[in-house]
Parts: C-alpha cells; structure tokens; sequence
C-alpha cells in the first residue's frame, strides 16, 4: 500500500516504473516526471488486462486515486467495462448542444466581423448553454427551447430573445446536416416569443426634428473625437461600427474619398466625402492622424472607440430612447428619397446593401459614383440648412443628379 509521502517523494528514473497500491492501482512515474494513475483490470468475459487513466498526480491525490479506482471496480462488478463506458461519455459529449454550437461557431467566426464573432457568443455563453450546453443536441425539444427563451424575455430583452432563437435554429440546422440531430425545433416556435416591437434602431425622419439633433450634435459639450463621430455619422450615414473602426489609411483626402472593405456584406465599399466631411477631418487630424484610427478608445488608443461610446452620446443629448447611431443610416435613406427624391439604386449603392440591380448585376463600389458624390454633397448641404432652421425642401422636388 503507498501513502501520501511515498506519492510524493516519488522521483523520475531513467526508465518509467511503478509504484503499486492494491487492487490494480499503481502510480507510473515517467522519466519526464509525469506521474499517472493507472488502473489494471479485466473486462468482463475478457481475460485480456486493460489499463484506465484516472488522472495525474497531484491533481488528483491519492485518496481520490484510490476512489476512482473503487468506483470502477464496481462498474466491473455490475458487468460494465469502464473504459467502454468512459468512451461512450466521450461520444456522447461531443453530440451535446454546446459542442456542436462551438464547433459550428468555429467554422463560421472568421467571415463575421469581430464585435458580431464576441457579441453571438457572449449571449450563446450567457443565455442558452447555462441551460441546454450539457443537453444531447438530438433531445432538445421545442418546449426546452421556449423556456430557454422565456428567461430571456423575463428580463424585458425582447429583441434579444429573437436573437437568440435565430442563432439557436442555425446550431440545430448546422446539427442536422452533420448528422448530430434530424429536426430543427426553432420553426415550432415562430409567434410563440412576444412580437418585437416594430422599429428595430431608433430614427428620425422629419426634417424639423432632424434640425434639432444636427443643432444638439453641433452643440455637443463632450469629447472632441466624439463629436466629430457623430457629424461624420450623419454626413456618411456608414454603420456604426464601420465609423469607429475607421482608419486614417483609408481615406484620401485629396479625392474626397473614403474607401473600406464592409465585413457584413463582404464587398469594397466607397463613400464620397462632402466638403463638410473633409473639414470636420481635417480638424481631427492634428488630434488623432498619428495613430491608426480616427476614433481611438478613451483607455487604449490601440483599440477603437467603445460601441457604445455614440449611443451614450446621443443619451446624454437627450435622444436615449428616440435615436440610435444607427439611426443615420434610416434617417439618410428616408429622407433622400421622400424629402430630396434620389434614386433608390443611388441610396441603396451609397448604404453598401449587397443587391443587385434590375439586369441582375452584383453591387459595383463604382457604379453611380458621380451621382453619389452629387447625392452625399447634396445631403450635407441639406443637413445645414436643417441646423440653421431654413425652409425645408418640400417633398417631391427632384436634386438634379
């Protein structure tokens, strides 16, 4: 029989060799200095020896050695092999909810952008494997699912109970076609979650009320690259993470041009600078221009401006719960068409949606691109005279484009 000191007073050789407990247990002490707990037995109706792994030392002590080596001598007793049994955990491991969702995460993350790659598994992490990471994957029901969902919902998280439930149906259906599962329950659940509620990104869209946020942003009394965010925000009318991950390489401010690769759409994008886009970058310059990006973080210059750090902006503006960042973007395309009657295909070339004309032919960063310079012009001029509170242009008169 060892005892603890022996366990520990052990030492590494030349060659491996063995210090014997009883009952089929020994510690293997390696010439690397690894010592193993192995477990000598005979399976049952088998008179060929096996060996079982319970763990190293001194992670797992003796006594716990000595447990473990117990539990499996009564497996034996009962006619179970445990090392057959410990193979068929294993298996059965890998077909749970939360190994295929990472597995199906892995493959995927690298054509999202960064903050989508974080923020889909945070709520992954935080909000279903709690509750169905350990479950089989083929024995999730759709009532597991909506209860999984309703925990979600009980903390007024609507919009990210939806989320989650389309990220849940495209484990299941990676799940599905893999083998692991042969049904995706999320279909089950449609109109089962309260409905969103219409309107996902806050906006405005009428010009007076647009006046009065372009006369706020320009009066904005926190820091200068934040203002400058939020001017720029409007006047591109980009998405808010393509804004505060802009870098100074990528513009040319002698063509008036900035030019970026959009992750979402997977396209090369180009967004014709106004003169008022060109002035407000200019000023930033001097302030950021020697690091990478226009929007650095207020802790580490390294990183750009927190994803939160505009919406904060726009709170403390007083639009908290009328206006989001990513309300340019619906205030931009709303207007243009109904107030100023730009064409759609210009709009929608200019918000770097992945569509594809009448003729069938994908998004080109360069088609339109004289039109969109007159339009993106065009609209910060309007922009200005809405700040200065001039009579608006009524709807339906066309911008010569």
């Amino acid at each position: 029989m060892l005892t603890p000191s022996a366990v520990k007073n052990s030492r590494p050789q030349g060659r491996a060799y063995k210090l014997a407990d009883g009952r089929g247990l020994y510690l293997l002490v390696k010439p690397t200095g690894a010592r193993w707990w192995r477990l000598d037995y005979r399976r049952p109706g088998n008179k060929r020896r096996n060996t079982l792994s319970l763990g190293t030392y001194p992670e797992v002590s003796l006594r716990h050695a000595r447990e473990r080596r117990d539990d499996a001598r009564k497996q034996l007793a009962d006619g179970i092999d445990p090392g057959v049994k410990r193979q068929a955990e294993r298996e059965a491991g890998l077909e749970t909810f939360e190994a295929i969702a990472r597995e199906w995460y892995a493959k995927r993350a690298p054509y999202w952008a960064p903050s989508h790659r974080s923020k889909l598994l945070r709520r992954l992490e935080r909000d279903v494997f709690p509750w169905l990471g350990a479950r089989p994957m083929a024995a999730i029901t759709a009532p597991d699912l909506l209860a999984v969902m309703r925990r979600v919902e009980a903390r007024a998280a609507v919009e990210t109970a939806h989320r989650d439930l389309q990220y849940c149906g495209q484990v299941f259906r990676y799940a599905v076609a893999t083998g692991r599962a042969t049904v995706d329950p999320t279909p089950s659940l449609r109109g089962a979650l309260t409905p969103r509620k219409p309107g996902h990104f806050a906006s405005l869209t009428e010009p007076d009320q647009v006046g009065e946020l372009m006369r706020a942003i320009d009066g904005y009394t926190g820091s200068f690259p934040v203002c400058c965010a939020l001017k720029l925000a409007a006047l591109t009318f980009v998405r808010p993470g393509e804004l505060r991950a802009a870098e100074w390489k990528d513009f040319d401010l002698d063509t008036a041009e900035w030019r970026f690769h959009v992750t979402k759409t997977d396209i090369d994008h180009i967004v014709p600078l106004a003169t008022q886009a060109l002035t407000i970058l200019r000023e930033l310059h001097p302030l950021t221009g020697c690091g990478r990006y226009l929007f650095p973080g207020m802790v580490d210059r390294k990183r750009p401006l927190s994803d939160m750090a505009l919406n904060i902006a726009l709170r403390r503006m007083g639009y908290g719960h009328t206006f989001t960042a990513h309300g340019f973007r619906a205030m931009a395309r709303t207007i243009l068409d109904e107030q100023l009657g730009f064409r759609l295909d210009f709009i929608e070339h200019q918000l770097a949606h992945a569509v594809r004309d009448p003729n069938g032919t994908a998004y080109n960063r360069t088609k339109h691109l004289p039109e969109r310079r007159k339009m993106m012009q065009a609209w910060a001029d309007y922009l200005d005279s809405l700040k200065a509170g001039s009579t608006v242009v009524p709807i339906g008169q066309r911008w010569h484009t």
